[in-house]
């Protein structure tokens, strides 16, 4: 599809990505109900829904960002929205982000489709939705890009959407690397190391270098140590190469929106897949001049500042 032009403009301030991004981590507050379902996995491991329902016959799935979780304020937001509009939500934690720990030594990935292949299958077998739509964030947008692009998605999947995705997982983490992102890294890095700490108390078997791994400064040195050797790849660069969902897009045969913006501080260059979105036919790509990543607010006011959640809202509208 050709490229969308957005309707995107935020104030003054908010046209700088870095401020539109801490503004919607670390300043806005989201309230929502939930009501919590864990499912055992089929590797005797265990995945937390977080549904919040208004009686309806249609769902979407959200899937939050790196060390994200149900509680993330985008997913809350959306969930909010979503609802007011007459949709069923279900917050997917990822392993190991619900507030408690996972069973296995493994946890999850940026290319990990196969839990959210295996949460549509046990919603299909134990709800009666007619349309299920899948909405993620950075991370769980390259899981909801991968997935349409993967797998053969069941008739009642209608359509996803995705925000602020590294589809190029290699570019995204060389962009991290940078200076400029060091306030995110450090924060990233100090959780993602907490949990693997508490990994090795419980597997004894699994040998890190503790020391190095306190000692990393940026993602490749940590899928190095944990990320790679754990799920099975032979490296980093392994593990960027299958987990990206660049090379699935073209694949992808039903309705898909990427909403990134161009402004967004952790996507590098081959981030923003321009000829894949021109050679598709279901594939949209909607670039912003400004929004940071996972943010783009308006301004101040949390009335009129949810622009995202509204737009993704009006596509899923329009293609369920």
């Amino acid at each position: 599809m050709p490229l969308i032009k957005s309707t995107f403009t935020p104030s003054l301030l908010f046209r700088n990505g870095h401020f539109n991004t801490i503004y919607r981590q670390l300043v806005m507050r989201e309230t929502n109900h939930y009501n919590r379902k864990r499912i055992m996995t089929w590797d005797h491991d265990f995945i937390d829904l977080d549904f919040s329902e208004v009686n309806s016959n249609k769902l979407v799935i959200l899937i939050h960002g790196l060390e994200g979780s149900s509680e993330s304020n985008y997913v809350l937001s959306s969930s909010k929205v979503l609802n007011a509009a007459g949709y069923d939500t279900v917050s997917l934690n990822l392993r190991g982000c619900s507030g408690e720990d996972n069973l296995l030594l493994s946890t999850y990935h940026s290319g990990k489709t196969d839990d959210l292949d295996f949460v549509i299958s046990y919603i299909l077998e134990n709800y009666s939705y007619e349309k299920i739509m899948i909405v993620g964030f950075s991370l769980g947008g390259n899981l909801t890009l991968k997935y349409f692009g993967e797998h053969d998605t069941p008739d009642q999947v209608s359509c996803g959407v995705a925000v602020s995705v590294p589809i190029d997982l290699k570019s995204s983490c060389e962009e991290m690397s940078k200076p400029k992102n060091l306030f995110y890294m450090i924060r990233f890095l100090k959780s993602l190391r907490s949990k693997v700490i508490e990994k090795s108390k419980k597997y004894p078997n699994f040998k890190i270098n503790l020391d190095t791994l306190l000692k990393t400064k940026s993602f490749k040195e940590f899928d190095e140590l944990y990320t790679a050797p754990v799920f099975g790849f032979s490296s980093a660069q392994d593990y960027w190469e299958k987990a990206s969902c660049k090379e699935y897009i073209p694949k992808i045969n039903k309705p898909t929106l990427l909403v990134s913006s161009k402004d967004d501080p952790f996507l590098g260059e081959k981030c923003y897949p321009y000829k894949e979105a021109e050679n598709s036919k279901v594939f949209h790509l909607e670039l912003t001049e400004y929004g940071g990543h996972v943010a783009f607010l308006t301004g101040f006011s949390t009335k009129k500042t949810k622009w995202l959640e509204n737009r993704i809202l009006h596509f899923l509208e329009d293609n369920s």
